[in-house]
């Protein structure tokens, strides 16, 4: 029984071929004709479908423009006789663009208009109305770009009932439950149907994950909502009368533009801190079991990186501290993603100078307990070899004597991995690479890095809610794990990276409002003495906030080289996607 006026709306996440446009081209051919089958009348898309949005600098190459025309035009040829449109993304002309197209006609172009900085490398920002397009009973609407949420009242005020959001951005932990918020609280306020086209999750994972999960809600309702992360085609669908979206619209009215009203400044509230009741954690999410999401993003992103490396075996140093803890985990998860058995994983124990039996036993012990292969190297003879070429005293415990040890480390996993055809997985968090906590070339480098968008603090919380969810036997480890404390454990003896450069909970705290709200030093002292005020005296607060930016400015050299790794939280370091400055910058005008 037919209804009319009645549409069925078709969300599509094709497995992406990244700069291939003519693979694409006929992935996405296939899928429209699919979707058609089953009744859409208009299938959607990703941003950039055509190429994958993460091309990078390959967009400017005029080899792959010629070859975005060449298969644009092929689909425009290939819809004849088909009167369902089809919506794809696709770079064009020096634009982001989105194509409209139906019965082998070309309907119109609509260019992206608010581009990030990152994008406008590639791309020319368009000066122009977001479209809207209009056929027999039903009008949509394009959103495109930085400020779509902001344009879509407009066209819905111009007849739209389908809006169709296009987005290219990467996937942060809450990001997706914060899009489906948003998603059915404008289809609720604007009564209509909105539906969100990511990017597929087989785009690059230089620099963070792509979810790849559509959603689709009708007048404040979640209609369809896709996987994230999945490893294949993806298509949802929704069906919806934009007639009944009219009605509950009948009350609209034009609303006259309002009158400036001139105001005097508000007052500000000075020197109420406390008010703010910020966390003592604030990368650590206060509510939920967020473990799940955290590696499911690292372990995503890591399988893609295997599958196109062809990897045949994941490498790492495990030291029984927490950041190696975590890169085991994120391993382990990946297997199960990819359906390998966990001794795919060669976990590799390293004793040199300054290792401890309870470092060395919780690394072999959990390596055992989660079916990783387990090899033990000793360092030990190798570096004094090395002392003794280059004419060091073994007797100076400087830092020729700490580096020597990081980097014989990272070259014994690195060249595993070229013997085994595998990848070496490195294991710095976010904390280390803000403070340059890490040896260059040595665990500052890896074929592939983790846990680089993952601060210490919250590491360590994802580990306790991981063991909370383990064996008993395997609980027991990853709370000694989490109990040990941080060392690098290169010098003979305790040596506690926290009595070093100071405690985690406050660098963590630093760099959050320092990266995420751009605040000022002074601020930030003033925030972390009122919310530590009954942890730490203030001039250690203020000495280890020194620290931090001491270390944040002058450790950049490293960030500028740092590997491949998935952005996990809303705050990352790389210099490719998110943080770039100079080296050589002064810090002068930042210490207090």
């Amino acid at each position: 029984m037919s209804f009319t006026g009645q549409y069925r709306i078709a969300a599509v996440v094709p497995k992406l071929h990244l700069a291939d446009p003519e693979a694409n081209a006929k992935a996405i051919f296939n899928l429209y004709e699919k979707a058609t089958r089953k009744g859409a009348a208009i299938v959607c898309f990703p941003e950039l479908a055509l190429t994958g949005a993460s091309c990078g600098d390959l967009f400017r190459q005029t080899h792959l423009q010629q070859a975005v025309q060449t298969q644009l035009l092929w689909l425009i040829k290939k819809t004849a006789g088909n009167s369902s449109a089809l919506v794809v993304g696709l770079p064009l002309d020096g634009f982001n663009c989105v194509a409209v197209i139906q019965n082998g006609q070309l309907c119109g172009i609509v260019r992206k208009n608010a581009l990030s900085a990152q994008e406008q490398r590639f791309f020319a920002p368009a000066n122009e109305q977001p479209a809207v397009f209009q056929t027999e009973g039903l009008t949509f609407g394009i959103l495109h770009g930085a400020n779509a949420f902001f344009h879509a009242p407009a066209l819905a005020t111009r007849g739209a009932h389908l809006l169709i959001h296009f987005s290219a951005e990467l996937e942060t932990v809450g990001r997706q439950e914060e899009r489906r918020l948003m998603i059915q609280a404008q289809s609720a306020r604007l009564h209509a149907m909105n539906v969100f086209l990511p990017s597929s999750g087989w785009e690059s994972v230089a620099d963070g994950l792509y979810g790849g999960a559509p959603l689709m809600a009708v007048d404040g309702h979640l209609v369809a909502e896709g996987e994230r992360f999945a490893r294949n085609d993806q298509i949802l669908f929704g069906d919806f009368v934009p007639a009944w979206l009219e009605t509950r619209r009948d009350n609209w009215l034009p609303c006259p533009p309002e009158p400036k009203v001139e105001m005097a400044k508000l007052p500000d509230v000075k020197n109420d801190i406390p008010a703010l009741k910020l966390p003592k954690l604030p990368f650590v999410p206060e509510t939920g079991d967020f473990s799940d999401e955290i590696l499911a993003i690292q372990a995503n992103a890591l399988a893609n990186r295997v599958e196109h490396t062809q990897a045949k075996r994941l490498v790492l140093g495990l030291s029984g501290g927490l950041d190696s803890t975590l890169a085991l985990l994120v391993c382990v998860r990946c297997c199960d993603i990819l359906k390998k058995k966990h001794d795919f994983i060669l976990a590799v124990t390293m004793p040199g100078m300054g290792t401890t039996g309870r470092t060395k036993g919780n690394a072999t012990q959990l390596a055992k307990e989660l079916g990783a292969e387990l090899r033990e190297i000793d360092i030990r003879p190798s570096v004094r070899k090395h002392f003794k070429d280059i004419g060091h005293d073994e007797a100076s415990h400087n830092v020729v004597y700490e580096n020597a040890q990081a980097r014989e480390r990272t070259q014994i996993l690195m060249d595993l991995a070229n013997g085994l055809g595998g990848l070496h997985i490195g294991t710095g968090d976010l904390s280390e690479i803000a403070l340059g906590w890490c040896t260059y070339n040595g665990d500052h480098m890896a074929m592939y890095g983790v846990n680089g968008s993952v601060p210490k603090t919250l590491i360590r919380a994802v580990v306790e809610q991981v063991a909370q969810k383990s064996t008993p036997k395997v609980a027991a480890i990853l709370r000694d794990i989490n109990a040990t404390p941080v060392s690098p454990e290169l010098l003979p003896g305790e040596q506690k990276t926290e009595s070093i450069i100071g405690n985690y909970d406050l660098h963590d705290f630093f760099l959050y409002f320092f990266l995420k709200y751009q605040e000022t030093p002074e601020r930030i002292l003033a925030l972390a003495e009122s919310v530590f005020q009954d942890d730490y005296p203030k001039t250690l607060i203020k000495g280890c906030l020194q620290t931090f930016l001491k270390r944040f400015f002058t450790q950049q050299f490293k960030r500028n080289a740092m590997p491949d790794g998935p952005k996990v939280t809303e705050i990352d370091l790389s210099p490719r996607t998110d943080w770039q400055m100079p080296s050589d910058a002064s810090l002068k005008a930042w210490l207090l």
